[in-house]
C-alpha cells in the first residue's frame, strides 16, 4: 500500500472480537475511499482480537492493532485512538460492523469543510436504526430529539458514537469519559458550549449479528446525563470548555 499521509484516522474501541472483526475491516478497506488509517484500539497484548486485525494487515498496511496504555474501557481506548491518530479527521466506529463504512468520506468531507463534529444521525430524515434493545433505542432517540429541539446541538442523534472529529478541537477540549461510549455526546456538548458548529447526515444503523454487545446501559446512563446537561450551558470560549466541564469554574 501506498504511504500517502492518511485525511481520516479510523479509531475502533474492540475487546475480544476475535474474528468476527474481520469483514468490517475488509468492508472499510473496500468502501471508503479517502486515503485513512485504520487503528484497532485494544486494552492487553493478548486481546483476541489481535490475529484477526494481523491477518487483515497483512494485506492492508493501513490497518493495525495498537494497545491502549490509558486505562481498560471504551471510552480509555478511544482517547488513546485520539492521542496516536496522525490524520487531522478522526472518525470513530464500532467493531462490530454497526456502522456504515460508505459514509466515512462524507463525514470527512464535513470535517474539511469547517465543522469540529460531524454525526452519523439514525434520527433525521432518511436515516435509520434497526435491532437494539428497545429501551436503549427509545432513550437515545429522546435524549438525540430534545438537544436538537430545546439545546439546538447541531444533530438529532448526539449520543450515537459514529461520528467525525476535528481532532485539533477535540485536543483543545480534551476528552473527559473514563467509561463508556459518551464520548460521542461528551464532543457534541462540547462543541455547542463552544458554539463551534456541528453537522450531520443520514446514517442507517444496524445491530451487530455475530458475538455480544459491551454496551451497559444501567452503568452509563448517569455518565451520558453528565454530558447531556452540560449541553444546556452558557456558550464559553474553547480554552474554558474543559475547566468547566471538570466542575472548577462556574458554569451557569
Amino acid at each position: 500500500m501506498s504511504a500517502i499521509a492518511p485525511r481520516v484516522s479510523i479509531v475502533v474501541p474492540a475487546y475480544n472480537e476475535g474474528d468476527a472483526v474481520k469483514p468490517f475491516l475488509l468492508r472499510v478497506a473496500d468502501r471508503v475511499t479517502v486515503p485513512f488509517e485504520l487503528l484497532v484500539v485494544v486494552d492487553t497484548p493478548d486481546d483476541t482480537t489481535i490475529p484477526a486485525v494481523d491477518d487483515i494487515a497483512r494485506l492492508d498496511a493501513r490497518i493495525r492493532t495498537v494497545v491502549n496504555t490509558h486505562g481498560r474501557g471504551p471510552a480509555n481506548a478511544i482517547r488513546y485512538g485520539f492521542d496516536v491518530a496522525k490524520a487531522p479527521t478522526v472518525v470513530v466506529m464500532m467493531a462490530d460492523g454497526s456502522d456504515d463504512p460508505r459514509q466515512v468520506d462524507a463525514l470527512t468531507d464535513l470535517i474539511e469543510r469547517g465543522v469540529v463534529v460531524a454525526a452519523g444521525s439514525r434520527y433525521m430524515a432518511g436515516g435509520q436504526q434497526i435491532g437494539g434493545p428497545r429501551i436503549k433505542r427509545a432513550l437515545s432517540r429522546l435524549a438525540g430529539r430534545s438537544l436538537h429541539l430545546f439545546a439546538s446541538i447541531g444533530t438529532r442523534d448526539a449520543t450515537n458514537s459514529f461520528k467525525a472529529y476535528n481532532a485539533e478541537f477535540v485536543r483543545e477540549v480534551t476528552i473527559q469519559s473514563r467509561d463508556g461510549f459518551e464520548i460521542g455526546l461528551e464532543l457534541t456538548a462540547k462543541a455547542r458550549r463552544a458554539r463551534q458548529p456541528v453537522a450531520e447526515l443520514p446514517t442507517i444503523w444496524l445491530d451487530r449479528t455475530d458475538g455480544v454487545s459491551n454496551f451497559q446501559l444501567r452503568k452509563w446512563i448517569p455518565k451520558y446525563l453528565r454530558w447531556y446537561f452540560f449541553a444546556f450551558g452558557r456558550p464559553l470560549p474553547i480554552n474554558e470548555i474543559e475547566r468547566a466541564a471538570a466542575g472548577t469554574k462556574g458554569d451557569s
